[in-house]
């Protein structure tokens, strides 16, 4: 799979990927704009933006008039918010790519920010809050981070404040948008079955008449950390919900391909060193699972698991356990072992690129974040050169006692208890 890359005269950057193949094609449009750029007067409003850009523009003026174009083609659409990012897509037949560029680009140049519509998405976006809240296993993430980042734009939660969302109004919307959204500042990625130059053509033709300006930068956050932490969330759930993990390393270094490995031992799967000793050893949990989380200047390592009530002081001394084995250079590492986690990686690679809407965020999130993108295969050659030394490397560097991390959401009150397990 290859990519072709242009950048307009307006600093807009394109990226086309042709898949011969398919007969449908996804057009993305992604910003460098996400919930670490907000102010504690405007927390949420990244994630509110997305839900008004389908309200309604200038030349279709309802929400009804824009999803009416879109399934009156048999078209596919949404967006979604992380801390750094920001998307909209659209996802249909090959032949129907100008649409979605024109309806795209009218949504982020012409919308409209009706008062009206804006009242009426509050509540839609406060019983979004609530549905999280009530999804524990979803919401865990949100709490370890905010352990991990504290009461900064990092900790906070991308869904926003209630109640600074209920004062969020059209006069907010502009001024973020002339703080973000700035043509340079985006990237168009069209991927699918689809002309090469037909589509840079008609990007341009969409897209070539937005701004360019300077944009805002985001607060750094500090990594700092002398003992281990924890943060309990207090709810009554059947299920208690725990994450544990430590401070790694940014999107941009090499080591996060070692720990991408590690994470794939320890619990990429049902065969994984942590589902086997917390579920099918001791049945302490039912799901169990890893991964390794960068961001543009921070990241972590962290496991998960929906843990029987009675028995979280076990299981969190079961996964310490294996910790323990990374950190102090006892993993027993066999090849077999090795050989499996990286081509569990690559497998679950080569699914998810099967889509055009995976293959389009795929390369999108690299033009944003990274210094360099690269195709598929190349991020193939780079697991399979991941040796048994790097990945025990990676461990004995990042798995230590003061960057140890607790998040947990059920009804447990024993902090202590938890507090006196956390060493390595």
């Amino acid at each position: 799979m290859n990519y072709t890359r242009k950048v307009l005269s307006n600093g807009l950057r394109v990226i086309v990927i042709p898949m011969p193949a398919m007969e449908s094609a996804t057009v993305l449009v992604m910003a460098a704009a996400g919930s670490r750029y907000e102010t504690p007067q405007n927390s949420g409003i990244s994630h509110f933006l997305e839900h008004m850009a389908f309200k309604g523009t200038e030349r279709r003026p309802s929400a009804m008039d824009i999803s009416s174009l879109i399934d009156g083609m048999g078209g596919e659409f949404n967006a979604f918010t992380g801390k750094e990012t920001t998307g909209y897509y659209i996802k249909s037949a090959k032949n129907r790519i100008d649409t979605s560029l024109d309806l795209l680009s009218d949504m982020l140049l012409h919308s409209k920010f009706d008062p009206t519509e804006i009242e009426k998405e509050k509540g839609v976006i406060q019983e979004e809050i609530n549905l999280y809240e009530d999804m524990p296993a979803r919401k865990l993430g949100d709490i370890y981070e905010q352990l991990l980042y504290g009461d900064t734009p990092m900790g906070w939660d991308i869904a926003g404040n209630k109640e600074v969302i209920k004062a969020i109004t059209r006069e907010d919307f502009v001024k973020y948008m002339g703080e973000l959204y700035s043509a340079s500042n985006l990237t168009v990625v069209v991927a699918g079955g689809i002309d090469e130059q037909e589509t840079f053509a008609m990007v341009e033709k969409y897209f070539g008449p937005m701004k360019q300006f300077e944009t805002i930068t985001y607060p750094l956050v500090s990594d700092a950390q002398d003992k281990p932490a924890v943060l309990i969330k207090q709810k009554q759930t059947e299920q208690i919900h725990i994450a544990l993990g430590v401070r790694t390393v940014s999107i941009k270094s090499d080591k996060r391909y070692s720990l991408s490995v590690l994470s794939a031992i320890l619990g990429g799967g049902m065969s994984s060193r942590l589902f086997h000793e917390v579920r099918e050893k001791r049945g302490l949990a039912y799901y169990v699972r890893s991964s390794s989380d960068e961001y543009a200047d921070v990241g972590s390592f962290v496991s998960t698991a929906g843990i029987d009530p009675k028995r979280v002081p076990e299981a969190v001394e079961v996964m310490v356990a294996e910790y323990a084995k990374i950190a102090q250079g006892q993993m027993a590492l066999a090849d077999e072992e090795l050989a499996k986690a990286k081509e569990f990686l690559k497998g679950h690679l080569v699914l998810d690129l099967e889509d055009s809407r995976s293959v389009a965020g795929f390369y999108a999130h690299q033009e944003l974040l990274e210094d360099v993108i690269e195709n598929p295969n190349d991020v193939i050659t780079q697991i399979d050169n991941v040796t048994r030394e790097d990945v025990e490397a990676v461990g004995k560097e990042f798995f230590v006692d003061k960057t140890l991390n607790l998040a947990l959401i059920g009804n447990f009150e024993d902090r202590q208890k938890l507090e006196a397990l956390l060493k390595l």
